[in-house]
């Protein structure tokens, strides 16, 4: 049975497959060929909220990081762009590692932790696309 993952900060970028990595304080266990589903959100739930499933995906690579060693490429693999993190982009935006930092300022703000902090990153596969459905490389 999959693990459950909230990506209640990122649904628009899941729902539209733009994010295909995630990092975590945690979640040092997962290996390639591990399976999660994505939803909504998992804890904090009101008595009676469902528990809303958005996607299930398959578990390419995992490593542990310094989170402000992310690239401007690697926000976009998170499903960021500059309009999602514009409250956090430096004065010098759209300076080379300015979409970096933003997103470090994003992350630090809404999990807590330094700049510099552990964090494990995650790298999937959708499990609902054309090339998985037919036995494709994905």
């Amino acid at each position: 049975m999959p693990r459950l993952m909230s990506v209640t900060l990122t649904k628009d970028a899941v729902i539209e497959r733009r994010k295909t990595e995630t990092r975590r304080g945690g979640w040092t266990m997962l290996r390639p060929g591990d399976r999660l589903t994505l939803c909504e959100k998992v804890m904090g739930r009101k008595a009676g909220e469902p528990l809303v499933r958005i996607v299930d995906v398959e578990v390419v690579a995992t490593r542990r990081e310094p989170l402000n060693a992310i690239t401007d490429d690697a926000v976009a693999r998170e499903g960021f762009t500059a309009a999602d993190l514009r409250e956090f982009l430096p004065l010098d935006w759209p300076a080379r590692g300015a979409l970096a930092r933003a997103f470090v300022a994003f992350f630090t703000k809404h999990m807590g932790g330094a700049v510099d902090q552990e964090v494990t990153v995650i790298t999937w596969r959708y499990l609902d696309t054309a090339a998985d459905s037919t036995g494709g490389a994905p």
